[in-house]
């Protein structure tokens, strides 16, 4: 496994940005694991939750562990806790920035298939939700999005008042990260929005796992999420199973993920 902490000058937020980067190309034959062949390699991009940073996933789960064992690069940036959404106010272009951007970059630097359906985005909790945001808003590059734990909170905050307050943050804090709430439902920050203009222009969805353990105070709001697609007749795989907001739960639902990716793809 080659382990990787890159940086380098994103055009979408002006600055430097770092990321982590795991590459199964080097494991040695005869250990079990499958051997990189040598052909480009499929890609997830991993989103953290909110308050933690771009080494959640290689500190507290077997990423290393799956991503040799189902041969996937995988690539962990920083979410500064911005909900990984554009802000237009002071010109960063997050969502640019993980939707398209650290894709190309990436591509550049390492032996990628640069094919949409090898090519997937995922996270926990902010991390979720920036997952299916980016995920639809760019349609063209994420043929999977994995989503676990999603604060699709888009459903919560939309036209609350100023004194709002959460278990997460207030409304200074939603404010400034999903620009004006009155406007939030029907703009590229809602992911039903998202899901009904995809379906206007004829777009090719990516294939879509949601999972959300029923202790999770989370829970409402991807029910509310499932429920839409399933009236909107938008195919998905919808896991509700006993868990909380931990990481046992992110494991357990990480690995199941990308098994049900491999084993959907070799059924193709």
């Amino acid at each position: 496994m080659a382990t990787l902490q890159i940086s380098f000058h994103s055009k979408c937020l002006r600055r430097e940005v770092i990321f982590n980067a795991l590459l199964p190309v080097d494991l040695p034959e005869g250990f079990g694991q499958p051997v990189w062949s040598g052909e480009p390699l499929k890609a997830i991009y991993l989103l953290h939750g909110f308050s933690g940073s771009h080494n959640d996933w290689m500190n507290f789960s077997r990423i290393r562990e799956l991503s040799d064992r189902y041969q996937i690069a995988v690539f962990m940036p920083a979410g500064e806790n911005r909900f990984y959404l554009d802000d237009e106010n002071r010109g960063e272009w997050f969502g640019e920035y993980i939707g398209k951007e650290l894709v190309d970059f990436t591509r550049k630097l390492f032996p990628l298939s640069t094919r949409r359906e090898d090519t997937y985005i995922g996270g926990l909790s902010m991390g979720g939700y920036g997952a299916i945001r980016n995920g639809l808003k760019y349609v063209e590059q994420f043929g999977r999005i994995i989503a676990l734990s999603s604060a699709l909170i888009p459903y919560r905050i939309a036209n609350v008042a100023p004194d709002y307050d959460d278990v997460i943050a207030g409304y200074n804090y939603y404010t400034s990260t999903f620009g004006d709430l009155s406007q939030l439902l029907g703009s590229d920050k809602d992911p039903e929005s998202l899901v009904l203009d995809m379906k206007k222009k004829g777009l090719k969805q990516p294939e879509l796992y949601m999972a959300c353990g029923t202790d999770d105070f989370l829970l409402d709001v991807n029910r509310r999420f499932h429920e839409f697609l399933e009236r909107e007749q938008v195919g998905h795989l919808y896991v509700e199973d006993a868990g909380a907001h931990t990481w046992d739960y992110w494991n357990k639902h990480i690995e199941a993920a990308l098994k049900w990716a491999a084993e959907d793809s070799a059924a193709i």
